[in-house]
């Protein structure tokens, strides 16, 4: 799986992401190519969970600009034109949204536009935290525990790294700065 936790500050949001990926196999991959975080235009994607519509989000879709008036309600924007605009780009690239049963996340997204970042689940529910931490993927809760607890994000995976066995290093850190 993954870990990426998410940082809402002020001014600015940050996204840190671990560097592994395994497939149905057990196999791990680890390349500078295979980011967990990309930039889009206006946008920094971040996926855990299945490969494939993280690559869908990351390297295929062209997220639409938010207008002046967006920018003033980014929630809104997000819930109105973002996540339309991801459905389309999954489906019409051949991802099916079906409920596999088990109770498990298929993919989660963190999802920063104008530097305010967003949770987006497979469901494409939008949501957005009053603490300003985020996290997804198997080795998140362990990330927020230790920022809970008073750790630095860089700390914070560490410690995911050392708790979860689809964790590891190096580690990816990128920022956007939230509109003027």
């Amino acid at each position: 799986m993954t870990t990426i936790i998410g940082l809402q500050q002020k001014d600015k949001c940050v996204i840190y992401a671990d560097a592994q990926t395994t497939d149905g196999q057990g196999r791990t991959f680890s390349h500078p190519q295979m980011s967990k975080i990309s930039r889009r235009g206006d946008y920094l994607i971040a996926g855990a969970g299945e490969a494939f519509p993280c690559d869908v989000a990351q390297h295929i879709w062209n997220p639409p600009s938010p207008t002046e008036r967006d920018v003033k309600d980014l929630y809104h924007f997000m819930i109105a034109k973002v996540v339309p605009s991801l459905r389309t780009c999954l489906i019409d690239n051949g991802y099916k949204f079906e409920e596999d049963g088990d109770g498990e996340y298929r993919f989660q997204f963190l999802i920063a536009v104008g530097g305010t970042l967003f949770a987006i689940e497979d469901d494409l529910s939008v949501g957005i935290r009053s603490d300003g931490l985020y996290g997804v993927g198997n080795g998140a809760k362990y990330a927020i525990g230790a920022l809970s607890a008073g750790a630095a994000p860089l700390k914070a995976m560490k410690i995911a790294e050392h708790q979860d066995a689809w964790t590891s290093g190096p580690f990816q850190k990128k920022e956007q700065y939230k509109y003027i």
